[in-house]
Parts: C-alpha cells; structure tokens; sequence
C-alpha cells in the first residue's frame, strides 16, 4: 500500500479528529480493513480519497468506527443500585440541581434512562442530563428518539408504559418530556475541553476499546471535571485498578469518588 496504516492514521486524525493512536491498534485496524474491503477498495490512500469526495461513505466510516453497543438499563443491578444508594447520596450532598454527564453516550440509551430514574424522584423540570459523543450520526439518532425493542429489553416496565409511545409492534418513541431534558453535544474525549463541577460523570462500556494511557488521561480528565465527592460511574469491565493513584476512592462496584 501507498500508505501503510501509520500514514492512515494521520489522513484520519486531520479529517475527523479521532485519534487511532489511542485505541488498541490490532482490534481497530481489523475494523477498519473489514470495511474497506466490503467497498472492494485496494489501499488505504484510495480510501482516504473516497471518504473526501463522498459524504455517505465518511458517515459510514465514522459511524463504523465508533463502537454504539447501548441499551436501556444495561445492567439492571447497577440501576438498582444507583437509584437506591448513589442518588440518595448526591441529593444530599449536592442538592436536588444535579449536574450529571453521560460521557460517549452512544444512540441516547444511557441519558434517557438517567432522566427516567430521577423522574420517579424530581420533576421533570429540575432534571437536566449532558449527553456528549463523537459521532454525529448516533447522536442525531438519539435525538430522534426511536428505538427497537430490542434496545427496551432491560427497561423497567413502569418505564415503558410512562415514557414511551408504540409506533409499530417493533419501534418505540420516547416522549418529548424526556427528550426535553437531555442536551445532546458533540464531543471528543480525547481532544475537547469537559463540562466542570460535574456532580456524577457516567461514561460506561467505551474505555475498554482505549490505550492504558489514554485510560488514565480521560480518568485524570474526569476527575477535574468532577466536584470534589463527586460520582464517576464506569461499566462492568472498566474497574479502575488503584482508584487512589488517580485522586478516586471506591464508593460501591462500579461507582468511584473523587477525594481530592
């Protein structure tokens, strides 16, 4: 090839600002090779060329590459968990205003079951969810807010029948009160600045596709962004070795606090 996959990188960090460096090289560059021989493309510079000259084809890459594996109260136990000790906590610590950021939050699974929850606690109009990602395309989906059945799997059914409308026998719509509490932004964990004076950050599934070091920038990165007793809320593979290295202390499986 022309290029070879470390020039590749370089033509796909200027025209979409990811970072491959920072994901594990093996598992991606076989993502990416699937892909382009699905276009029956034969090099990594006639890739680049293509994705320049055709939007559909830049969407579908970015979107490819991106990993949107989400569902709705994905680990029921955690939910569980959350609503009957970790927002118990905040609220009392911090108030009923809470400042909480679903970081990589995919197709909008994750915020919305945060508004959910909390709506069986708050009014609606005192809850308010930062959803960022760095795909455009899974966040203009969730800001559609249609989601298969599939994705309601783990949903409670309370849930269900108050915040959704069926719109045939395998797509739903959530409601616009919902939707209304989420403001959804597009974000880059490894380049842009991060919200401040969060009182919980939930960023669950994604890390596992990063670097050790990029783990620990975006953890040392949550943890600025984090008021101090503040959450970080991770995914069942994500359990941060050494918590207290990085300024954490364990607060229950999967849930951190920021000490300092």
């Amino acid at each position: 090839m022309v290029y070879d996959y470390e020039t590749f990188k370089k033509h796909i960090f200027d025209l979409t600002r990811i970072d491959l460096n920072a994901y594990k090289e093996r598992q991606m560059k076989r993502r990416i090779d699937a892909l382009i021989a699905k276009h029956k493309i034969a090099t990594y510079e006639e890739y680049v060329a293509a994705i320049k000259k055709d939007k559909l084809l830049f969407d579908e890459f970015v979107n490819y590459l991106t990993i949107n594996v989400s569902e709705f109260y994905r680990n029921p136990d955690q939910w569980a968990l959350l609503e009957k000790e970790i927002f118990p906590y905040l609220f009392d610590r911090f108030g009923n205003n809470l400042k909480i950021w679903s970081a990589a939050c995919s197709t909008g699974d994750e915020p919305y079951s945060l508004v959910m929850l909390l709506s069986k606690m708050l009014p609606l109009h005192n809850i308010k969810i930062i959803a960022t990602d760095i795909d455009k395309q899974v966040l203009e989906k969730a800001q559609s807010g249609l989601y298969h059945e599939k994705s309601l799997k783990a949903l409670p059914e309370e849930f269900k029948k108050k915040h959704f409308n069926m719109i045939n026998d395998k797509t739903f719509a959530i409601s616009d009160a919902v939707k209304s509490r989420v403001e959804f932004r597009q974000h880059n964990l490894l380049k842009d600045d991060y919200p401040k004076d969060c009182d919980m950050i939930v960023c669950r599934n994604v890390l596992i596709y990063f670097t050790e070091e990029a783990k620990v920038d975006i953890y040392q990165k949550f943890h600025m962004a984090l008021k101090k007793e503040g959450i970080l809320f991770v995914g069942s593979t994500e359990q941060i070795l050494q918590p207290n290295k990085l300024g954490y202390e364990s607060y229950r499986s999967f849930f951190y606090k920021k000490m300092k």
